[in-house]
């Protein structure tokens, strides 16, 4: 019987201090390359309830887990956060609580580390600091940002973050970042300049015109995870190599990937499952563009979660 009194219970807080982005992609990397496999993860359940909607994320392996997270689309204009949640974590076999922890916290950490574990790898071919353009402003863009940074593999020279509101954007960004404002004309030469650039927003059609993408970059896609929403356009996807986290899952969930097949730009056998590049059993042409379409599963959160009450623990 789980005792409540002596069980871990991570405030945002604790999550942020137990475990740093890079250290959280080196053990989602390691979890890959010991054989984990994505599509043998439990599906999530989305679920319409009154205020919006409910997810719920299980997935077992070393451990059991389950991610239940709420979207509220009307909760901004409340003054409350738009998405809420808590990640409970089981033992394997006895499946006794061994954790309870905040939701957002793990998904802040989660996404960004997954980005970086999935794209690391592409990384290698910029030998020179780089112009990272980034479209949100919210603590995903922000942690992407971060990961890049804390990784190694490259130096940001610049950071642009396209934003629709630039003044309410800059009250949430570090000081003096650099914003644009989406519909500027300069969004297409910063987009020319760049060669990483992350989506991480709530759009529903796409960010902007890829034709001013160069060909070699890379970018990161983490905004939607409904097959009838995307942040990229289907010409992007006709001459980019597309990464995703389980090919399955993207046919079933990636927006990005389901219209552009539905529009004859990309096939679904083009795919390419991250673990692919993660293990170096696929490389990938430096100068073509590279895509990285995540929808987040519940492997990594289960992976992630492990991970925070090791180092939450240890650091006790």
């Amino acid at each position: 019987m789980t005792s409540f009194e002596h069980l871990p219970i991570l405030s945002a807080a604790d999550v942020e201090r137990a475990l740093t982005r890079d250290r959280a992609a080196a053990a989602l990397t390691r979890a890959l390359r010991a054989g984990l496999e994505p599509g043998e993860d439990l599906e999530r359940s989305v679920l319409d309830v009154a205020g919006g909607q409910l997810l719920l994320m299980p997935s077992a392996g070393a451990a059991v887990g389950l991610k239940a997270v709420t979207l509220a689309p009307g909760n901004p204009g409340r003054g409350l956060p738009r998405i809420q949640g808590a990640y409970l974590l089981f033992g394997a076999e006895t499946l006794e609580l061994r954790a309870i922890m905040d939701g957002v916290a793990v998904t802040n950490l989660r996404t960004p580390a997954v980005s970086v574990a999935a794209t690391d790898p592409l990384l290698t071919r910029f030998t020179r600091p780089i112009e990272l353009v980034v479209f949100g402003a919210g603590p995903q863009a922000v942690g992407h940002v971060d990961a890049i940074r804390a990784i190694g593999s490259v130096e940001p020279a610049d950071v642009t973050y396209v934003v629709r509101r630039p003044d309410r954007a800059r009250e949430q960004l570090p000081p003096h970042a650099t914003v644009v404002a989406a519909d500027s004309p300069e969004v297409p030469v910063r987009l020319g300049r760049a060669q990483v650039v992350v989506c991480a927003t709530s759009a529903r059609g796409p960010l902007f015109d890829s034709a001013h993408v160069t060909d070699g970059s890379v970018v990161i896609a983490v905004g939607s995870h409904e097959p009838d929403v995307r942040e990229l356009d289907g010409s992007l996807m006709a001459r980019a190599n597309v990464v995703v986290e389980d090919v399955g899952t993207a046919l079933r969930e990636a927006g990005d990937v389901v219209m552009a097949i539905r529009e004859g730009r990309l096939r679904a056998d083009e795919l390419i499952p991250m673990a692919d590049v993660v293990r170096g059993t696929r490389t990938l042409a430096p100068d073509r563009t590279a895509v990285f379409k995540s929808v987040g599963m519940s492997w990594q959160d289960l992976v992630v979660a492990e991970e925070i009450v090791e180092q939450h623990l240890r650091g006790r």
